[in-house]
């Protein structure tokens, strides 16, 4: 996968659980922990701002791009 997710880089730095951000964003844990893990497909740009907003953070603290080279 060409995209990764670093939202748990992020939660610990802000020592956030997963059922905090949940709630905050109003997600489901099952749907952020699917992000978390990077096993999801596509982001809404509304749960991306809400997650960044809620970690205080830009959307490029939480999305890294590395080329399929790079990820095996």
């Amino acid at each position: 996968m060409a995209i990764v997710v670093n939202l748990d880089v992020m939660m610990a730095r802000r020592k956030m659980s997963l059922g905090e951000l949940a709630q905050k964003v109003d997600i489901t844990m099952a749907n952020l922990s699917i992000l978390k893990n990077n096993k999801a497909r596509a982001v809404r740009f509304s749960t991306l701002e809400a997650i960044c907003k809620a970690l205080d953070c830009q959307p490029g603290d939480i999305l890294e791009f590395v080329p399929e080279e790079e990820s095996k």
